[in-house]
């Protein structure tokens, strides 16, 4: 059947525009267009190929996740061998020097002649893989293999959005690009959350997922592991005229369509590339991505001809590693520790390792789900991996070394600090003490709570001196705080007479508050202000609330399982019990009210998100909260695609201009009103 060149020019036209948004979304990171509007196009696209298959071409966005599973992967051949770079040993700043001193040698360069210029890139901790582009279109992709072969990967590789499949603008006759195939950090964590969800085992780290990814045989399965890519040098090149310097190589390389990263510069002499290493060491932790160290390259191609090779390296070209952020080690013990929100946290007790910088001794398991996951016993090798200031956590255990008369981690059923039950509420991935205000470990936390502005308000007890309290065990629950008097309190640091009548005097006032505040001040599990301000509406008083069950607490708009399950837990711990009676004794009162049965269909606004920007004159921001989420409605302080209402105040500033940039619903005061059903 003949096809129209309507019809074809359409194709056309959808390939060029979904190309055209993929480079501004995956390479330049700045999308055009909605997600949807993308995903409508590429089912146009998709239908038009489906009803006419002599449409479809090799650069077509519908071919990136394409072709049956592999038996195997066959070998390439490089034109140009894809050789390692020699690693810089020294992971200090200084082990730059060695490198420098080495090019002017190998130059001829006496002590006067002018500092040689280098370009300084990141060393990426993925894969290596070699592109090859004839004519601008993609036709395969291998990795480095033994630098002399490598295997064919050009299924796999096409899942990638940021490789193109078509370079743009003119193209030479053969392009061979070498990059690195990577897995970002948030793609890791989504990837390992879904697979943890869905009860499919996880990544160990981001180049472990990389590699991983690459070599599956099911391009299908490929697909489904999110991976970028970044350019950064040359194979086989037929028909283009090279820049000269490697600065200006990797600009043309990025005017082609291809990713290259922006955390390169250009330097000059050994304190330049000093500085770099440091800087980048200092932005490490903060990257999307992993990287292991920086590569420093002489700028001038000439200069990197003329220096040539050694055996498998270029002379040219060397990689400064940072410190290594994952080792071996043993698990001594397992023990937990209790948060200060009450979350309970098994930790590996190590046999001393030097990682990261630092000798490490503890790391993280996060959860008793992680523990049973990775298996993790007492005995174990394990790899322990830590990232800047980031705690350690033991990421995989090398099973063929665990001892045999080894056991697996039981999480406690008793904090072992105050003794209290320790509870997992259903649905959640954490364990946690509900001794709440008479736990130690969480005393601290629940001091700051019960003082804070929308709990009982109390002016004048900071962080430090609730810190005092407590290391002075003066404060053992947040009752104590009205024991407090004037001499006790002047004697603590940096209090004189003054600042203790001031606070006696806080802790009078506080003392008449409300029920709602009340509540939020106990600092219950999955109670905020919203829920206390429900709670308190629907049961008018304290007493009546304690004696509610589940049936009753269910009632209560904005209470469902987990919520109701929280607050008996919390009121039936008898230490809870106790401090709630000793508050009362202490003279916390409120007037109690009429119990008001509020209708379930409040929640208007549930499933919406909402973001509050400026000054509002008619609310103040916390009420303005407090009734969205009364309603149902999550408040965020950043906007995205997400967002459905952006509220307006005087002074909006930069989240209003990406509201207006993103095409969501942005309210001024008015609107706020009738959204809450008050207008």
């Amino acid at each position: 059947m003949v096809v129209s060149s309507a019809v074809q020019d359409r194709a056309s036209c959808l390939r060029e525009q979904l190309n055209t948004h993929s480079y501004h979304y995956y390479v330049l990171d700045a999308p055009t267009i909605p997600d949807a509007e993308y995903d409508r196009l590429f089912r146009e696209l998709q239908a038009l190929e489906a009803a006419h298959p002599e449409l479809l071409t090799a650069d077509s966005p519908t071919q990136r996740v394409g072709g049956r599973p592999l038996d195997g992967f066959m070998p390439v051949r490089h034109r140009a061998p894809m050789l390692s770079i020699h690693t810089e040993t020294d992971t200090r700043p200084q082990g730059a020097q060695s490198f420098d001193i080495q090019v002017r040698r190998d130059l001829g360069l006496d002590a006067d002649a002018p500092a040689v210029e280098y370009l300084c890139e990141l060393k990426f901790d993925g894969l290596a893989i070699n592109l090859r582009y004839e004519h601008g279109l993609l036709v395969q992709a291998a990795t480095r293999g033994d630098g002399e072969t490598g295997e064919d990967v050009t299924q796999n590789i096409r899942t990638i959005h940021a490789v193109p499949l078509r370079l743009r603008g003119p193209a030479p006759a053969v392009l061979e690009v070498r990059g690195e195939a990577y897995m970002s950090r948030p793609d890791f964590e989504r990837y390992n959350a879904r697979q943890r969800a869905a009860g499919l085992p996880t990544l160990v780290n981001p180049r472990n997922g990389a590699a991983g990814s690459i070599r599956q045989l099911d391009p299908k399965l490929a697909a489904q592991r999110p991976l970028s890519f970044f350019a950064y040098g040359l194979g086989e090149v037929q028909g283009w005229e090279l820049p000269a310097t490697h600065a200006a190589l990797l600009d043309a390389l990025a005017a082609l369509g291809l990713p290259v990263c922006e955390q390169r510069a250009v330097a000059r002499g050994a304190g330049d590339l000093i500085a770099f290493y440091e800087r980048i060491a200092g932005q490490r932790d903060a990257l999307p991505f992993d990287i292991d160290g920086v590569v420093y390259k002489v700028n001038a191609l000439d200069a990197q001809r003329q220096l040539g090779f050694r055996t498998r390296e270029p002379r040219w070209a060397v990689a400064h590693k940072f410190p290594a952020q994952e080792e071996l080690t043993r698990v001594e013990a397992i023990e937990v520790q209790v948060g200060r929100t009450g979350a309970i946290t098994p930790v590996a007790r190590l046999r001393p390792v030097f990682v990261g910088g630092v000798t490490v001794t503890n790391a993280t398991l996060h959860n008793a789900d992680e523990v049973a996951r990775k298996d993790v016993r007492v005995g174990d090798t394990v790899i322990v991996r830590r990232a800047g200031d980031v705690i350690p956590e033991v990421v995989g255990v090398v099973l063929e070394q665990r001892p045999a008369e080894s056991r697996p981690f039981v999480m406690p059923e008793c904090c072992p600090v105050c003794g209290s039950h320790i509870t997992r509420p259903e649905g959640e991935a954490v364990a946690r003490c509900i001794g709440g205000l008479y736990c130690r470990a969480q005393r601290r936390e629940a001091l700051r709570h019960f003082a804070s502005r929308r709990a009982l308000d109390i002016e004048g007890l900071g962080e430090r001196l609730v810190e005092q309290l407590v290391e002075r065990d003066w404060v053992r629950s947040p009752a104590d705080l009205f024991t407090l008097d004037v001499a006790r309190l002047a004697a603590l640091e940096r209090m004189g007479v003054k600042s203790a009548e001031n606070l006696v005097a806080a802790l009078a006032r506080a003392r008449q508050t409300t029920l709602a505040r009340f509540l939020y001040a106990l600092g219950i599990r999955e109670v905020g202000e919203a829920t206390a301000l429900a709670l308190a509406t629907h049961f008018g008083t304290l007493d009546a609330l304690l004696a509610a069950d589940d049936e009753r607490l269910r009632q209560v708009p904005d209470v469902g399982p987990v919520v109701a399950a929280a607050l008996r837990a919390f009121f039936q711990e008898p230490h809870n019990q106790d401090v709630i009676a000793r508050l009362r004794a202490a003279g916390v009162h409120w007037p109690e009210t009429v119990p008001v049965a509020v209708p379930a269909n409040t929640q208007t606004l549930a499933g919406k998100t909402v973001v509050l920007t400026g000054t509002l004159e008619l609310l103040s921001r916390d009420a303005a909260t407090e009734q969205l989420r009364a309603r149902g409605a999550r408040v965020s302080g950043s906007v995205s695609k997400k967002t459905d209402y952006v509220v307006a105040g005087r002074d909006a500033g930069s989240k209003l201009d990406k509201a207006r940039q993103l095409g969501v619903t942005v309210l001024d005061e008015a609107g706020l009103q009738v959204l809450l059903g008050d207008g």
